[in-house]
């Protein structure tokens, strides 16, 4: 274990998060808001503990193999977690520390579940602050770094820690070119939803204000799902909601299809199994919540209008961004349990999106029909192809320890949470909810306009750390519980 280079690192992830606290300051600035010195108050503490921990910097050893990758980047999101929730704490917006903790591991992982009953009452600058953990979170800190500090080494690992799916890879050969490209096009998209937000006020289809537009643009972009308002995007005008929609599901779309799009290569995307399985999921779902709330009556006027808030529902559950402008919580059971299934579904893996993710889905559903066919066949050789390339079996036996661990973790999950006595659907799909990185739940209590202010602080931590186990995808979060991770060498 290379220890100061992980120290170095922490150090440099502490300084970017600093950098980034500034911003909110600015817009304490604008808008007059006391609460810009308690943020400023965090970014000193983010300076002082980066600069002492960057000291640590090795003068000779500076690889980074795939144990030191994967530890640093659990504690690099454990550290960021702690350190961003400082401006909610000291400013008394959110009085107690496991409440702020749990806002800003909402944040950042892209959850959006949240404990505050009074959005509209806090400040600007914490709102914006709150939005923006989405959108950092959203493609990665970690992926960041990378960006803008050259580093020696195998630094694929940090990629593949902190990017979902069951396998990541460079786009070009230099870490640090994918990187940049990754985040050139994330800023692209965000940049192109704000400007398609603002255009909708200058020609009367929208009366978003521009701080509201920032923030939303912000959440939509790291598919997280903080608002401005207590009722999500309710109030908003229909083009701004559809526009959300379309982003939504834009931004769970894998970036490598952007990247073969922007060097034509329009071959690879048609032929990608996992856009056409997450369109198809998309509008299978669609229809069946269309079907179901127009034969069960009363929650529409419209047929137009079911649809437009089933595709609005879809898409905010299945990329897990968790918007809102219906409290689906009040729909038919049939529909609800379509949303459950959207939730553990997630959006393509590459993306902002949570979940277990639909190629994950496909690899299992090929497994498992490959061992069919071997019960029927024993001696017949199958080789599982994905796109016409061949799966390797590391990716197959990853792919299902994933479900395993994920199934064995909501499950434990699950009974924790209990002990609050909540009721079943309240429990489960809380646990479903943050442990998935979606936000709302399907009841009253953790629905769209709902809160998790009610947990305990013991399941409130127990949310934390499955917010944490499911943006990082397990297992980076699991090494860090091995012994045999600390040692120096092995």
């Amino acid at each position: 274990m290379n220890y100061r280079m992980i120290l170095y690192l922490l150090g440099l992830v502490l300084l970017i998060i600093g950098a980034f606290l500034l911003l909110p300051c600015i817009v304490a600035v604008i808008y007059a808001e006391t609460q810009g010195w308690d943020i400023l108050l965090a970014v000193g503490i983010c300076a002082v503990l980066g600069v002492l921990m960057a000291l640590c910097k090795p003068k000779q050893n500076k690889t980074m193999h795939a144990r030191d990758g994967f530890v640093m980047v659990s504690l690099s999101w454990i550290v960021i977690s702690l350190v961003g929730a400082l401006p909610f704490y000291l400013s008394g917006s959110i009085p107690s520390y496991i409440d702020a903790v749990f806002e800003t591991i909402s944040g950042f992982t892209t959850t959006g579940a949240s404990i505050l009953t009074n959005v509209e009452a806090m400040p600007h600058c914490l709102l914006f602050w709150r939005s923006f953990t989405h959108w950092l979170g959203g493609m990665g800190v970690l992926v960041f770094m990378l960006a803008i500090v050259p580093m020696s080494g195998d630094s694929i690992f940090l990629l593949k820690a902190e990017s979902p799916g069951p396998s990541v890879s460079k786009m070009v050969p230099k870490m640090r070119t994918t990187a940049l490209i990754l985040y050139g096009i994330y800023c692209v998209m965000t940049l192109l939803q704000l400007i398609l937000y603002r255009l909708g006020v200058v020609f009367g289809w929208g009366e978003m204000p521009f701080f509201d537009s920032v923030c939303l643009t912000l959440g939509t972009a790291g598919t997280g799902g903080f608002a401005t308002r207590a009722d999500s995007l309710a109030s908003y005008s229909m083009y701004e909601q559809a526009l959300t929609t379309v982003f939504m599901i834009l931004f769970g779309v894998n970036f490598s299809i952007y990247f073969f799009i922007i060097c034509k290569k329009f071959k690879l995307v048609w032929q990608n199994s996992e856009l056409k399985a997450y369109i198809a999921i998309i509008l299978a779902a669609i229809v069946l919540l269309t079907v179901n709330l127009t034969l069960t009556g009363g929650y529409f006027d419209s047929v137009g209008d079911t649809v437009h808030h089933t595709a609005f529902t879809v898409g905010s559950v299945i990329t897990t961004t968790g918007y809102g402008t219906v409290d689906f919580a009040q729909w038919p059971e049939f529909s609800k349990m379509i949303l459950l299934l959207l939730m553990v579904i997630g959006a393509c893996a590459g993306s902002t999106g949570g979940g277990m993710k639909v190629s994950r889905l496909l690899i299992l559903f090929k497994f498992a029909r490959s061992e069919v066919r071997h019960l029927v066949h024993p001696r017949a050789v199958e080789v599982m192809t994905m796109d016409k390339k061949r799966v390797s079996t590391d990716v197959i036996r990853g792919t299902a320890a994933y479900f395993i661990v994920y199934m064995m973790l909501m499950g434990l999950s699950i009974l924790l949470i209990a002990l609050d006595n909540f009721d079943t659907q309240t429990t489960v799909s809380s646990v479903f909810a943050t442990f998935n990185n979606i936000g709302p739940g399907v009841s009253s209590v953790v629905g769209p306009f709902g809160s998790f202010a009610p947990f305990s602080d013991l399941s409130k931590i127990v949310m934390s750390v499955g917010m944490l186990f499911g943006r990082l995808e397990i297992f980076p979060m699991l090494l860090l519980l091995r012994p045999s991770t600390w040692r120096k060498h092995g």
